[in-house]
This record gives C-alpha cells, sequence and structure tokens, in this order.
C-alpha cells in the first residue's frame, strides 16, 4: 500500500461524507427545521412595525 492507494482512500471517504451532508441538507426531516430558521430574519419586523406606530402616535 502506497501513498497513492491512502490517497484514494481518502478521496473515497470524503465523497461519502459530502453525499451524506448533501442527502441530509435536503432531506424531508430537516426541511421544515431550514424553512424556519431562513425565516428568522423577518420574524422580528412585525413587533418593529409595532413599536414604531407606537413611538410614533406618542
Amino acid at each position: 500500500m502506497d501513498i497513492h492507494d491512502v490517497q484514494g482512500i481518502f478521496t473515497g471517504v470524503l465523497m461519502i461524507v459530502f453525499l451524506g451532508i448533501v442527502w441530509w441538507a435536503y432531506s424531508k426531516k430537516t426541511q421544515k427545521r431550514f424553512n424556519e430558521a431562513a425565516n428568522l430574519p423577518f420574524a422580528d419586523e412585525a413587533n418593529d412595525r409595532q413599536t414604531r406606530e407606537k413611538e410614533a402616535d406618542k
């Protein structure tokens, strides 16, 4: 077993890890959680709008 065999095995392991991460990222189990996380920056907009309206009314 020389260095080229080790590099080939390492490449194969990394490819399997990469495909596992892609499968996990696109699985139906995580889709809901990722959609919720994607909308987090917009979660405070309604609260922020109400606060601005209250301050403007004062």
